[in-house]
């Protein structure tokens, strides 16, 4: 008797939640997204309060998050979806060119972005990246936003109880080593872990061990959350501009 083929280990589904007030858009998006054999879309929103009730009851593990939406927009949208004990993880929709509003998603916990006008595979795999755990792509588009929009004054946030003041960019980095400062500080230019690990002359395991006790020390939720630190802080300075892309 022919032995049975050993099973293939089923391939892990990224369920993906739509939010654009676009029905083209989010038709787009759909038909992108259903092609790729390890990504589905499990629902689609119209405006930011309905994409809140879906993520909270469909537990999508990524939400692309158009920023222009009606009755709740994205910012406020991402800063909902993202704030629960297990959120899903959202990417920010944007046009690039007339969104103004990208750094206070990024302030409201967006893992990083999709340009209307990217390849069909970067769409692809900028979901697949943010859905893993990491938040800062690596493409120039990434970079040049983040540049661009932490040079513009970051949302106004509420008022902490005066017992309670909040920490500066720089009160924060107090706590860490000159190390980790050397480490923050290309995070912020946009290397990632192989080129940070090259320009130190580390092994990406050790540059991957400091990421972790940074983000642990900063109190941070992810990697752009480390590359806001590092523009706000004066690390990297706004009138430098990104770094060129390595790809």
């Amino acid at each position: 008797m022919t032995p049975a083929p050993p099973a293939v280990p089923a391939v892990p589904v990224v369920r993906v939640l739509l939010a654009d007030d676009q029905p083209l858009v989010r038709a787009a998006l759909e038909m992108v997204i259903t092609e790729a054999e390890d990504l589905e879309v499990v629902g689609e929103a119209g405006n930011g309060a309905e994409a809140v009730r879906l993520a909270e009851e469909l537990r999508p593990d990524v939400v692309v998050m158009d920023i222009r939406m009606p009755v709740l927009d994205g910012i406020e949208a991402t800063r909902r979806v993202t704030a629960g004990p297990s959120p899903a993880r959202v990417v920010v929709l944007t046009t690039f060119d007339e969104d103004e509003n990208v750094y206070a998603a990024l302030h409201a916990g967006a893992s990083g972005f999709l340009v209307k006008d990217m390849a069909l595979d970067d769409i692809l795999d900028a979901i697949r990246v943010v859905a893993a755990g990491e938040a800062l792509l690596s493409p120039s588009v990434t970079r040049r936003l983040i540049a661009e929009f932490t040079a513009r004054p970051a949302p106004a946030p509420a008022a902490a109880p005066a017992s309670v003041p909040s920490p500066s960019g720089s009160d924060r980095l107090a706590a860490i080593t000159d190390r980790e400062r050397e480490i923050l500080t290309l995070v912020g230019r946009g290397l990632a872990n192989p080129e940070i690990a090259t320009e130190l002359v580390l092994s990406p395991a050790t540059v991957k061990t400091y990421i972790t006790r940074l983000l642990t020390k900063l109190a941070a939720r992810d990697r752009v959350q480390l590359v806001i630190l590092a523009y706000e802080s004066g690390l990297v300075p706004l009138t430098a501009g990104p770094s060129p892309d390595r790809r």
